[in-house]
């Protein structure tokens, strides 16, 4: 038997509370229509319930992920409109699960300590023209998944344009693998797994099965790639060749 949700029975100071976010956040973000608007009680109070609590947890888990409202807007908008707030605990868990360590604000001293190595002026402009870490005014706010990336190309002799127009290839690439892969596991796992009664172990089990799928997309994704650039750079020298004979 499918298991119905309480119905909106918070106030808006309830509900910032409950989230851990300021009563002016709630409202920003339902002009912004992140949240669908409260129930109209009497008096004209307005009551929020389950859903506006996980859309809350869902909204600061893709802040953490770096995306924009904008960004968090559009990704929003393309949910179904008839999920409920367990559907919306399990599509967060999938997000959680997926996400890459956060950023993380360093001294200068800090960060040449996480780096390895000290950091001239010069080092650290390309660091952040190659978006591993930008200023705050206190410190560096450091993308610490590509920080190690970044300093092995500070010893690279290639040109800081050269190195930017290769990052912007990959990101277009990978986001469009990240889409169509993020299609099929909505369309062919998360969606028969949320099909029928709600089953209140199902927010664990998604976390799980999210946890092993994880590393074996990425190796696949790794794998295909260095397949595919071996096949790549030996057509292109061998063309090469060929063409300086």
């Amino acid at each position: 038997m499918t298991t119905q949700a309480p119905g909106p029975t918070l106030t808006v100071d309830e509900l910032a509370s409950r989230a851990g976010v300021t009563v002016r956040t709630v409202r920003f973000y339902s002009t912004r229509g992140l949240l669908p608007p409260p129930v109209i009680g009497p008096r004209r109070v307005g009551h929020y319930g389950p859903e506006h609590l996980s859309r809350l947890a869902l909204i600061e888990e893709l802040q953490h992920q770096g995306m924009t409202l904008s960004a968090i807007e559009r990704y929003l908008d393309a949910l179904p409109d008839d999920l409920s707030p367990h559907d919306l605990a399990i599509h967060r868990a999938l997000v959680a699960g997926w996400a890459p360590e956060p950023a993380q604000e360093f001294a200068r001293e800090e960060l040449e300590q996480r780096a390895g190595r000290a950091l001239s002026d010069s080092d650290v402009a390309r660091l952040a023209a190659m978006n591993v870490l930008r200023e705050t005014g206190e410190g560096y706010r450091v993308d610490l998944a590509l920080l190690r990336l970044g300093v092995a190309l500070l010893d690279v002799p290639i040109a800081r344009e050269t190195i930017l127009a290769a990052r912007q290839v990959l990101t277009e690439h990978t986001r469009s693998a990240a889409h169509e892969l993020t299609r099929l596991f909505r369309d062919e796992v998360w969606g028969p797994f949320t099909e029928g009664e709600d089953d209140p172990e199902r927010v664990e089990s998604m976390k799980a099965l999210s946890a092993h799928m994880q590393p074996m997309v990425v190796q696949a994704l790794v794998t295909a790639f260095q397949r595919s650039l071996k096949e790549e750079l030996r057509a292109a020298f061998v063309s090469g060749n060929e063409s300086g004979e």
